[in-house]
């Protein structure tokens, strides 16, 4: 079982902002980070669990630890609602951030993926080093 704890930082959001992964496949860990410009907060959330399930060898049992509801609920139950209303919201608007979505969608697609959320700042040691890994990408730029 791979765990992977992920988290994505934007200063002035929009602004400069970070992602990071931290991998674990319980013999090696693998900490993965980045950095953008002029980007959200959700754009980096998004492209944390994107950027680490690349790294990932296909056909694997997966657990993805976020504090971010918006990716949790997004990728386990709105998505599905969107792709059948052409991805549109419940508000028949664009869905936010489409391009981002479909690629996590079809990462998914690949793996047997447990979405567990954790609460932020609440003394879970990977998910506050993973936000500090974030923060710090964000700060590159």
């Amino acid at each position: 079982m791979i765990k992977i704890y992920t988290d994505g930082s934007c200063l002035n959001n929009p602004g400069n902002g970070g992602w990071a992964a931290i991998i674990n496949d319980n013999e090696i860990i693998k900490k993965i980070s980045g950095s953008v410009k002029d980007t959200t907060n959700n754009k980096m959330e998004l492209m944390a669990p994107i950027m680490a399930l690349q790294e990932i060898e296909k056909n694997n049992e997966i657990e993805i630890y976020t504090d971010s509801q918006y990716v949790r609920l997004g990728i386990t139950e709105w998505i599905h609602k969107w792709i059948k209303n052409n991805w549109q919201t419940s508000k028949k608007e664009p869905v936010k951030n489409k391009e981002l979505w479909m690629q996590l969608y079809e990462l998914t697609k690949t793996y047997k993926i447990k979405w567990i959320w954790v609460k932020a700042h609440a003394g879970n040691a990977l998910n506050e080093e993973v936000d500090l890994l974030a923060k710090k990408a964000a700060e590159l730029n």
